[in-house]
């Protein structure tokens, strides 16, 4: 979809529109975001900031610089 909308309604406007739907509308809606969300997926993958954040972290993992989410609920329960 190459054309872009300036939405003229605030995010909670939206919200609350979103939720006035019926299912079958909020199933197209649910649709459409997740097709948009896929593209910009795909598009991601190759732009240079993102490739460089995931090798940053390939690198910190590698010599374990890092701590898993057990060790972190273990000190925070100390």
């Amino acid at each position: 979809m190459p054309h872009t909308a300036q939405p003229s309604l605030s995010f909670d406007a939206l919200v609350e529109a979103i939720k006035n739907l019926d299912l079958s509308q909020k199933g197209k809606l649910f649709e459409i975001l997740d097709d948009l969300l896929f593209d910009a997926e795909q598009t991601a993958q190759g732009d240079p900031r993102i490739l460089a954040e995931i090798e940053d972290a390939r690198q910190a993992y590698e010599p374990g610089d890092y701590r898993t989410i057990q060790a972190v609920w273990s000190h925070s329960l100390e």
